[in-house]
């Protein structure tokens, strides 16, 4: 193995030759053997960063055309890919992401030439504004390139199976226990509505994740940072991604508080938890298909048992709820890590900014399969919820208004004690003649058919 010496502050250090990196991403790599590599998503939006930094050093006067373009041509080269394994440090190192950023640095230095990772790379810059930044970045790129869509898409399917469903009558089931009759639409509506909301509120939270900490270089007062360097950053950035950028207005906040990560997270958790809430209604409901509940039927994807043959499992149900319960954990971590800022500077931010693309990544993926391996093939079996809405002991709501409460409750208790129909016990009571009990029921169950 060859290798060459790279020096910093502490000294000289051994890097292989065919590296990229210098002396601190090598002093990283021999002191944090540590958990998983930095998401490469956060690289990227540092290499975006770094590209729209060297751009506006020049614009405000602090750095030469020549050094400003090679940095830019160096950000280029490794945006286009191929250069993975030369960031290789891990989440869990400096609380700050110095060496990270310091990766980042020295990468481009190294490719560009002629230009240094302190002095030039990272003009006008500290890691404390410059990697809250990217988490940010990331995090808006993962959101409106992959997680909205997969929503949408997800949305889409459920209003197509509401519309087919308008004229399924079926019972209701409030605390696991048979309710008054809906149809199979309202309930997909209410399906629809959880995506549609959970989507409006992760769009909510996006404008806070948009505001950027750059400028505020060590502390917070942008020292060495040049009057409108951040607007520039910011105006740069837009160029590229028109996603509506802008510089924080207050950057001691932007480097101390991690609130806007918090609430962005906050949303997709509550998403989580309301796909997880159907992803179990849909498992439920499809339950079966001889012993269950069986309303419904879903795409029978893969064998589900090692010993039981034919048998067919809720699999994409089950991946939908473990990822749900990931995130719901994510966000324990995210909101005590946010919570541990001390003076001028979070230093829990790589395990951040980690949890948070993890929960954007792992719900777009969940819910693209969940759409198109479950919901998509989702079918209503009719013939059994017409049993079961025929069944029900709780339509005798619909007879209150007519005899009163307390004769409807005697009516319940008669036919479920000698398992009777609704009718037969009100009949035998004579609460009521056969033609209103007919009557009363069939514009009951007609009221809730979508027309």
């Amino acid at each position: 193995m060859e290798y060459r010496i790279e020096k910093d502050s502490l000294g000289e250090v051994k890097v292989e030759a065919d590296k990229l990196w210098g002396a601190q991403t090598q002093r990283s790599i021999e002191n944090f053997k540590i958990g998983p590599r930095m998401p490469y998503a956060i690289i990227e939006a540092l290499l975006l960063l770094k590209k729209c930094c060297a751009i506006a050093n020049h614009k405000c006067g602090k750095l030469d055309k020549s050094k400003s373009d090679s940095i830019v041509y160096a950000c280029d080269t490794l945006l286009l890919g191929g250069y993975h394994d030369q960031f290789p440090l891990v989440v869990f190192q400096t609380g700050s992401g110095t060496q990270t950023n310091m990766n980042v640095n020295e990468v481009i230095a190294h490719i560009a030439g002629e230009v240094h990772p302190n002095d030039d790379v990272n003009m006008s810059q500290s890691t404390n504004d410059i990697f809250p930044s990217a988490i940010h970045v990331a995090a808006v790129r993962g959101v409106v390139e992959r997680l909205l869509p997969a929503i949408s898409r997800l949305e889409k399917t459920l209003t197509k199976l509401e519309k087919e469903n308008g004229d399924v009558v079926k019972i209701g089931r409030t605390h696991l226990q048979d309710a008054t009759p809906l149809s199979f639409a309202d309930e997909i509506s209410g399906w629809r509505m959880s995506v549609s909301e959970g989507r409006a509120m992760i769009e909510a939270a996006l404008p806070f994740a948009k505001k950027l900490a750059v400028g505020g270089t060590a502390v917070g007062t942008g020292i060495n940072a040049p009057k409108d360097f951040a607007l520039i950053v910011a105006d740069e950035l837009n160029k590229i991604l028109p996603y509506g950028f802008d510089a924080d207005c207050n950057k001691f906040h932007a480097l101390s508080q991690k609130d806007a990560a918090v609430f962005l997270h906050g949303a997709i958790k509550a998403l989580s938890c309301n796909l997880m809430k159907i992803a179990n209604d849909i498992r439920l409901l499809s339950s079966g298909p001889r012993c269950g509940i069986g309303e419904i039927t879903i795409p029978e994807n893969e064998p589900g048992s090692s010993i039981m043959p034919g048998k067919v499992n809720p699999t994409q149900c089950e991946a939908m709820t473990m990822v749900a319960s990931e995130i719901m954990g994510n966000d324990t971590t995210i909101s005590l890590a946010a919570s541990q800022g001390n003076f001028e500077l979070n230093v829990f931010m790589p395990v951040i900014g980690f949890k948070l693309l993890e929960s954007i990544d792992l719900l777009a993926q969940a819910i693209d399969s969940f759409d198109a391996h479950c919901v998509t093939g989702l079918k209503a079996n009719k013939e059994k919820m017409t049993y079961y809405l025929k069944q029900s002991l709780m339509l005798s709501t619909a007879l209150s208004p007519y005899i009163g409460y307390e004769k409807c409750a005697k009516i319940v208790k008669l036919a479920a004690e000698n398992n009777i129909t609704l009718k037969e016990a009100a009949l035998s009571l004579g609460y009521i003649d056969e033609e209103k009990f007919d009557e009363i029921i069939n514009e009951a169950i007609e009221s809730v058919r979508r027309k």
